[in-house]
């Protein structure tokens, strides 16, 4: 059996979502449904309910009256918001754990993965896009595939690491070569199988090469710019983190100079120990509201 044979077989076997993630996962994205029959699914299960709560009455969103019910929280911060949330709450535990093959010790990917989220968020509020909370789960999201691939790139770091020190392929591109898939193909396998927006498994995808994405989806290029900012401030790096590079085609496309890009990471810097707690389920003092 092929080593991406293996792989696949490996995904196959990872949880799904959590049932009441997974269907307020389907509900979220079905335009047909209400907010009673999301409520409903939420709080079927008392430990999403309490870390959504916990989440919306945070300083992230600074809300001056507190958020009593998960049904007032989706009214007040609308799906994409709450969409954000039960992600966050269902991917932590994988994050937080020690990825082998990367150099990733424990809590290094969730770190990164959250300063992602951030940092893709806040392009998106700089360019005054709609749906920054969508923009954040797809940063969130974008290197799960590595929870899956670690210990297979562990046990063939050799062959992966003399491809790229002689320079002639980039980290994901000796991946392919050496496994027969890299990192980002798999967490889109995994996203597609637990029935997660297209727009979120693309981004994982092509977050390394948004140039190869035939079509437009600007949120593959916040989550390419946001991850490219983080590796290179050193957020949750691994032993593949400096052989990645900023698509030039997509600076350009979002208008980024060198003063927008200092901004940016200045404000992930600025919210990454908040969000990192808060999106853990960790408690987070109230003490001031979140800024674009």
């Amino acid at each position: 059996m092929s080593r991406k044979n293996d792989i696949m077989e490996k995904i196959a076997s990872i949880s799904s979502l959590p049932p009441a993630a997974a269907e307020a996962a389907r509900l979220l994205q079905d335009p047909e449904s209400s907010i009673k029959e999301l409520t409903r699914a939420i709080e079927y299960d008392p430990g999403l309910t309490s870390n959504i709560l916990r989440i919306a009455n945070s300083a992230y969103y600074g809300f001056s009256e507190p958020v009593a019910s998960i049904r007032d929280s989706i009214v007040r911060l609308g799906t994409n918001c709450i969409f954000q949330m039960v992600a966050s709450c269902s991917f932590a535990p994988l994050a937080q754990q020690h990825v082998p093959g990367y150099g990733l010790s424990s809590g290094k990917l969730w770190e990164h993965s959250i300063a992602v989220a951030v940092g893709a968020e806040q392009l998106a509020l700089a360019l005054k896009l709609k749906s920054p909370a969508h923009a954040f789960t797809a940063g969130l999201l974008h290197d799960i595939g590595k929870v899956v691939l670690g210990k297979f790139v562990e046990v063939d770091i050799a062959p992966i690491m003399e491809l790229v020190s002689k320079g002639k392929v980039s980290f994901e591109v000796a991946e392919q070569q050496v496994l027969g898939i890299d990192h980002a193909e798999v967490g889109a396998v995994l996203l597609e199988t637990w029935n997660l927006p297209g727009s979120v498994a693309a981004a994982s995808r092509w977050h390394h090469q948004p140039e190869w994405f035939s079509g437009e989806m600007l949120i593959i290029d916040l989550v390419h710019v946001a991850d490219t900012m983080c590796l290179m401030g050193g957020i949750g790096t691994g032993i593949d983190g400096a052989y990645y590079h900023t698509s030039a085609e997509v600076t350009q496309r979002l208008h980024l100079d060198a003063i927008a890009t200092d901004r940016i990471i200045s404000r992930i810097l600025s919210k990454l120990d908040e969000a990192r707690d808060l999106f853990a389920g960790k408690s987070v003092a109230r003490s001031k509201k979140k800024t674009g």
